[in-house]
């Protein structure tokens, strides 16, 4: 039986752990999302972030410790927690072969979006993202950005009550980025949409997100708005907070962050 989490709280997170074989990739976390909120997780690659993510949404099963998700548990309700969220992955997860509006189409089958109101969704939301006028091009003459915006569409095609976004601006141009975030931004005062967010882009956490969670080898440092990591740490900027806390800065963890990934690929053994 499910236990219902903190009515301010969408998220409950408590000593979670995920380990590949020797190698600890999530080392005994907790955090709380509230309703609404535009949540970061800000921290190297490799340091635990899409881990953390594929778990809050059922892909990946934790080692040890729980999870509450809009009231349901992934380990006891996948189904519940699956409707509560739309996700937008780091690496593409479009079909290159279908247009924009059969992508859509194709995950309104799978989440059961009524089909009386199917195509009038996917219109306004692809309207909201400026590509209802790329509507039948296929997806294989977009440009990154645009792939972008199509998962975000997509992501909130079934209203989800959560979005979950794992480094969604990697490898876009800085106006492509600034786009995208405007599009977030909206649908989350429009609808009130809880925005879950990974990145390790400084700027990007500190001017989108209301409050940060700072996570390094696994484990979360601190946690607060900028104003309050800041303020922690006696630093004018939310890097020299990073540097204070962590002792490093994102970019010159870059080069390791990459080979804990690649290491916890070879533990998987090529498994997702």
């Amino acid at each position: 039986m499910n236990v219902i989490q903190a009515d301010d709280n969408i998220i409950t997170v408590t000593g979670l752990v995920k380990t590949f074989n020797d190698f600890t990739a999530v080392d005994n976390i907790s955090f709380e999302v509230k309703k609404g909120e535009i949540f970061a997780f800000l921290g190297p690659n490799g340091a635990g972030k899409s881990t953390t993510i594929k778990m809050l949404t059922t892909l990946l099963h934790p080692t040890s410790g729980q999870i509450m998700l809009n009231g349901f548990s992934p380990a006891l309700s996948k189904d519940g927690v699956r409707k509560s969220i739309g996700i937008v992955f780091q690496d593409p997860s479009l079909d290159d072969d279908l247009t924009a509006f059969e992508n859509m189409e194709f995950h309104a089958i799978c989440y059961k979006v009524p089909k009386d109101i199917r195509a009038g969704r996917i219109q306004d939301l692809l309207k909201f993202v400026e590509l209802w006028d790329r509507k039948s091009d296929l997806v294989k003459t977009f440009s990154g950005g645009m792939k972008r915006r199509l998962e975000i569409a997509r992501g909130l095609l079934h209203h989800p009550t959560i979005l979950f976004l794992d480094e969604p601006t990697l490898g876009l141009d800085p106006q492509t980025r600034n786009h995208m975030w405007s599009y977030v931004k909206d649908i989350n005062q429009k609808e009130g949409m809880t925005v879950f967010f990974t990145t390790h882009y400084m700027e990007e956490a500190e001017r989108i997100a209301e409050r940060i969670a700072i996570i390094d080898h696994g484990k979360i440092i601190a946690m607060g708005t900028v104003d309050e990591l800041k303020t922690k740490t006696g630093s004018e900027t939310l890097e020299d907070a990073f540097l204070s806390l962590t002792g490093h800065k994102i970019r010159e963890e870059e080069a390791s962050g990459l080979d804990r990934m690649r290491r916890m690929r070879r533990m998987w053994g090529g498994r997702r």
